[in-house]
């Protein structure tokens, strides 16, 4: 559909080390593989996405959540003739600066960080990981990511304005990243708003006809299912109801970006970034499904009382871990200790706690005291 707005791979402005091309893999095929083999995306498999570990072993960690976002981004990106792979890159990438307990240890972080005129942001904080903190070459720091994906990891979610962060000055603020990059974030809210239905379900938090009654699309959905399978278990009703919720969605993302895309008229990857605002969109219906999903997740399930104290568990003790590590930076590990010797202690702190995975994190938390 929209092959001419395709980034193409040849074009990348490369790498921040220049290396020697592969002799079968592309530049935006080898982001996806560097990605893939890190440490950062390993760890997402102890990481939370709503759910935290124990109640069940079948509900999403950021690790499966970045998988099923990935499945989705590729597959739109192909539809609409977009590079798949740089897509798939970014959605691989696209949570490797969540810190543990998901967004409440990401709110607590920030507002750590903020008592000293600082913050924390997750995307940011990603873009360190691939540049810095990532180690696995020899001849560099780092990953060494092409700059479309360093650029989209960056953008994917918002613009940047020219002064707003100045160490992103080199990240064209002020323009709009390429289309690979604006989908994922709409990917990414298909993939979570259905995932997090799922799990809410057998959580046994939601039901069918509670879904229906706060989202219009989803009632239709309901409908066609319970008539087309009547002896069906609620559990496969479910499942069949949330396959078609997520092909309604990820059909409206395809056809709402590819019909904004025409009627903005661009032609090029260099118009695109130009263009007044983002073309990656949901079409109207689908944009009001995902809103109302939204809504409806947010009312029955995020500020439900069990996570909603579970949330204020986490944020309790990621506040005291980091007091316990400003007070005494040699208790972190080095070449964090060492770091905080010339480096603002409390930007240390952060960078290490967000790192760990739930489960370090509470085997840190435990030995505290000791």
């Amino acid at each position: 559909m929209l092959a001419a707005l395709r980034f193409p791979v040849a074009q990348s402005r490369g790498r921040r080390y220049p290396e020697q091309p592969h002799p079968y893999r592309n530049d935006f095929q080898r982001d996806r593989d560097r990605v893939v083999h890190a440490r950062a995306f390993r760890r997402l498999e102890n990481k939370t996405q709503v759910f935290t570990q124990g109640i069940s072993d079948h509900f999403r960690n950021r690790l499966t959540h970045t998988i099923e976002v990935a499945q989705l981004a590729r597959t739109i990106a192909g539809v609409l003739g977009l590079d798949a792979d740089l897509t798939e890159a970014l959605a691989l990438a696209h949570d490797f600066g969540h810190p543990p307990f998901a967004h409440a240890g990401e709110r607590e972080l920030d507002e750590q960080m903020r008592r000293f005129g600082d913050s924390f942001e997750h995307n940011l904080h990603a873009l360190r990981i691939v540049e810095s903190f990532e180690q696995r070459y020899a001849r560099f720091p780092g990953l060494n990511l092409t700059f479309e994906a360093r650029e989209g990891m960056v953008k994917h979610s918002r613009d940047i304005l020219p002064g707003e962060f100045p160490w992103l000055d080199e990240y064209l603020p002020g323009l709009r990243p390429p289309l690979e990059a604006q989908l994922i974030d709409l990917a990414d809210e298909a993939a979570y708003n259905t995932a997090d239905l799922d799990d809410a379900f057998a959580a046994g938090l939601i039901t069918m006809p509670e879904i229906a009654d706060a989202v219009a699309a989803y009632a239709g959905i309901h409908d066609m299912v319970e008539t087309s399978f009547p002896g069906a278990s609620d559990r496969v009703r479910f499942l069949e109801s949330l396959r078609l919720l997520i092909d309604g969605l990820v059909t409206g993302l395809i056809e709402g970006t590819a019909s904004a895309a025409r009627a903005a008229g661009v032609e090029s990857v260099d118009d695109v970034r130009r263009h007044p605002g983002r073309l990656a969109r949901f079409s109207p219906a689908a944009a009001e499904a995902s809103a109302q999903l939204k809504r409806f997740l947010h009312a029955r399930v995020y500020d439900s009382p069990e996570l909603v104290q579970d949330r204020a568990r986490s944020r309790a003790m990621i506040a005291e871990l980091f007091r316990v590590f400003l007070d005494d930076p040699g208790r972190m590990p080095e070449p964090h200790a060492s770091l905080a010797l010339g480096t603002p202690v409390h930007r240390v702190v952060c960078d290490y706690i967000a790192g760990m995975t739930d489960g370090f994190f509470l085997r840190c938390y435990d030995k505290r005291s000791s």
